[in-house]
């Protein structure tokens, strides 16, 4: 299955299904010497957990991270670093009815136009509990980035549905929306902190387009904007321009990067996450013979995937930053 990595240095590859025995990655790229315990992934892993709210999924997975190779003695060694995670809360049977029906709004058609043959039980490949891996790997980087170049990664949730900034409210809205049998989408906003001038390669390779890419990758994103997103379509460049003084940049519209390379701003970028496909509303579908039907979803479910997101997206950056950050130094030396 092409794909299913990322990253040119720093390289994550990711594996498993929703309700199989286990999924995992493979890191490879990772630097030497870096001190890493499974307590410095846990701890990511533990913010992204479903089960911690009644407003998230109630699958009560404990997400307990294991680290198969790549470190010894507590260090990095340079090698390939293996994890792996249990599943270990499969219900099969919620799923059971879905075995000839696709489901509105998600992958089980067109994996099964694709592959001729899906994993019908939570979506197997194509669920989200496979970002728990990159939050795992994220966590490495994160911590390569922090302790390298006191790079911070910070993500939270902006809007649920209508309503904006307000936490209690936002959650409030979400169990408004699940006692009606729905969903609702979300907007988060990411700030990268302390981010070095230079990173980002010209043309293809551009931070933001590599950014975007991650984010894009993530499970339920509809859109990703960066800096003054697309208020720039209704501004001026004379409004639009980020002046540049002795003192440094007055303004920061365009986002931290230009022509792709990091201007040492903060990258800032706001993700939309679409309402939760899963619904048990029953929503018009076919089944694998062409046959109409109404589909109505069993299972535990996030009524608003956004609110577990904040995880998965600092980890999806801060995979992009250290790769692009091992590319730079590899052609350009140490930063200025």
């Amino acid at each position: 299955m092409p794909g299913s990595s990322i990253g040119k240095l720093f390289s994550v590859t990711t594996y498993g299904e929703s309700h199989g025995p286990a999924i995992g990655c493979i890191i490879d790229g990772c630097p030497p010497m870096l001190q890493l315990t499974e307590q410095d992934i846990q701890v990511e892993l533990d913010r992204r957990r479903p089960a911690q709210s009644k407003y998230v999924s109630q699958r009560r997975e404990p997400d307990r991270v294991q680290i198969l190779s790549g470190v010894f003695a507590g260090k990095t060694t340079g090698t390939p670093i293996g994890l792996q995670i249990l599943n270990q809360d499969q219900r099969e049977r919620d799923y059971a009815d879905l075995e000839s029906t696709y489901r509105p709004g998600h992958g089980d058609y067109t994996y099964q136009q694709k592959y001729g043959i899906r994993d019908h039980r939570g979506g197997g490949r194509a669920s989200a509990r496979e970002t728990a891996l990159r939050v795992a790997a994220g966590a490495i980087a994160k911590k390569f980035l922090r302790e390298q170049l006191d790079i911070n990664f910070a993500a939270q949730v902006v809007q649920v549905g209508n309503v904006v900034a307000d936490l209690a409210s936002m959650q409030e809205h979400v169990a408004e929306v699940r006692s009606d049998g729905d969903s609702i989408g979300a907007k988060l906003q990411l700030i990268i902190s302390n981010v070095v001038a230079g990173l980002g390669e010209p043309v293809f390779d551009r931070l933001h387009a590599d950014l975007a890419h991650a984010l894009f990758s993530i499970n339920a994103v509809k859109g990703v904007e960066f800096g003054a997103g697309f208020a720039c379509v209704t501004a001026r460049g004379s409004e639009f321009n980020d002046p540049i003084t002795m003192d440094g940049f007055t303004s920061n519209n365009a986002g931290g990067t230009l022509a792709g390379i990091s201007t040492g701003q903060d990258i800032v970028a706001n993700i939309a996450f679409k309402p939760t496909s899963s619904i048990p509303t029953p929503t018009e579908s076919i089944n694998s013979n062409g046959d109409p039907v109404k589909v109505a979803t069993k299972g535990r479910h996030d009524p608003c995937v956004g609110l577990r997101a904040p995880a998965i997206v600092e980890a999806m950056a801060a995979i992009v930053i250290c790769d692009h950050v091992l590319r730079h130094r590899g052609q350009n030396g140490n930063f200025k």
